[in-house]
């Protein structure tokens, strides 16, 4: 029974990257003429929806969504969720229908094809590199003035702790909101990690729930350390808490 759940993983695995790449492919003239300009960036991100959804039923995810608040139109906004997947990106984009940009690490720059077009649209960040991180503040506050909105996943990266629900989140997605007073939009994506964890040999296919919460106002508060770390905690805790319900709705 292990070497076909074996087989299966390998293929599987093997059909997500051939269906990362297959409509970039098809779409790559329209894709590199969409990022020749930065004001033709929300053009890039309809054909980054399609490319999302079409890897996410492509390999048999299905996604269920709560929302308690609904985005509006033409407004900025700082995302943040939890981070167990790569799937999280596909996710993000399926969701979300107001074009943003992800604070991602540079090291996706390394997958052909997607990595080309990921370089041109999104703020890499070295972690490692206190320069870069200033870097990725400049061109955040670049973004944002252009009316786009920001995507983060505050915990700098997925735990390497298999026993952490929700590792610590960094302060520069909230610092970015309080500094431009944009609401911060907690979601939670409880099932990526068991459905396509970064452990090859794992996952299935099923459903995806995610969250949209109630929207976290920064209007009239500052950007003073002890603004920042309550704003932090609280996103933090709004998504921690919700973990908790997914989990025991599942054990139940």
């Amino acid at each position: 029974m292990r070497i076909f759940k074996v087989i299966f993983w390998v293929l599987w695995r093997i059909w997500f990257y051939f269906l990362m790449a297959l409509p970039i492919i098809i779409m790559f003239p329209f894709l590199f003429i969409s990022i020749l300009k930065e004001k033709w960036y929300p053009y890039f991100f309809v054909m980054a929806r399609i490319w999302a959804k079409i890897i996410l039923f492509g390999m048999g995810f299905h996604y269920k969504v709560e929302r308690e608040q609904e985005l509006e139109a033409g407004k900025s906004y700082m995302l943040v969720s939890n981070h167990t997947s790569m799937t999280d990106i596909m996710l993000m984009l399926a969701l979300v229908r107001n074009p943003f940009v992800f604070v991602g690490k540079k090291e996706l720059v390394k997958i052909p094809l997607f990595g080309f077009f990921y370089k041109r649209t999104c703020i890499l960040v070295d972690r490692s590199s206190s320069k870069s991180r200033m870097e990725v503040f400049n061109r955040a506050q670049k973004r944002l003035a252009q009316g786009l909105s920001i995507c983060i996943f505050p915990e700098g990266g997925v735990p390497d702790d298999e026993s952490v629900l929700l590792d610590e989140f960094k302060d520069g997605a909230f610092r970015l909101a309080l500094e431009h007073q944009i609401p911060i939009v907690p979601m939670t994506f409880p099932d990526n990690k068991n459905r396509f964890s970064y452990t090859f040999l794992s996952g299935s296919p099923g459903i995806m729930r995610a969250k949209i919460h109630h929207f976290v106002e920064t209007k009239g508060h500052n950007t003073d350390k002890k603004e920042i770390k309550e704003l932090r905690e609280q996103v933090r805790d709004i998504i921690y808490k919700q973990l908790l319900k997914f989990n025991n709705k599942k054990s139940a």
